[in-house]
């Protein structure tokens, strides 16, 4: 049962996130948090934010992570499975039809009316972290690590892998 609930939350996460990774974090978070209530809003954070300091999509390194905490090696395979198919099942169905009407000025609107949806779901979903942030660790903690994350990334250029690991450390040295 465990291995059908992984298939089945990774795959509508990733069958309904257009646009990619990014887009299919909020909706994999309201299934394994909300839904299923595998993790907490804390550890999906932890997660995103681990999986966003590693090489390769968001959403597969998210969904093996979900499928091994929840069933093993087996339930790591499924979950990586659930997230690439839908890509997979609609790139073999669609292509020929993606091919002959790429250039459409329908397709090219569609594309920029779904993107402003794409962000009002990540700003939700930042908005959340922000504020399960300032719950566990207080306003200051949350303050300090946000402006040192945003001086390191965008002023001196330091990579978020090193962003991500100075947060974790900070946060084992003056939180936990």
């Amino acid at each position: 049962m465990i291995y059908w609930e992984i298939f089945k939350a990774n795959f509508i996460a990733n069958i309904l996130g257009y646009g990619g990774g990014p887009a299919t974090i909020p909706l994999l978070e309201h299934e394994v948090v909300h839904k299923y209530e595998w993790f907490t809003v804390t550890e999906f954070s932890e997660m995103v934010a681990l999986g966003n300091g590693l090489p390769g999509p968001i959403a597969t390194k998210l969904s093996g992570y979900i499928g091994y905490e929840m069933g093993g090696v087996l339930g790591s395979f499924i979950g990586v499975f659930a997230a690439v198919a839908p890509s997979m099942i609609l790139m073999i169905a669609l292509l020929g039809l993606l091919l002959k009407f790429k250039d459409s000025p329908k397709v090219k609107r569609l594309t920029q009316y779904i993107r402003p949806t794409i962000a009002v779901l990540l700003g939700v979903m930042t908005f959340n972290f922000f504020m399960n942030a300032y719950e566990t660790s207080g306003i200051y903690h949350t303050i300090i690590i946000a402006v040192l994350s945003f001086l390191a990334l965008e002023r001196f250029r330091v990579s978020p892998v090193f962003v991500v690991l100075g947060a974790l450390v900070y946060g084992a040295v003056f939180i936990a």
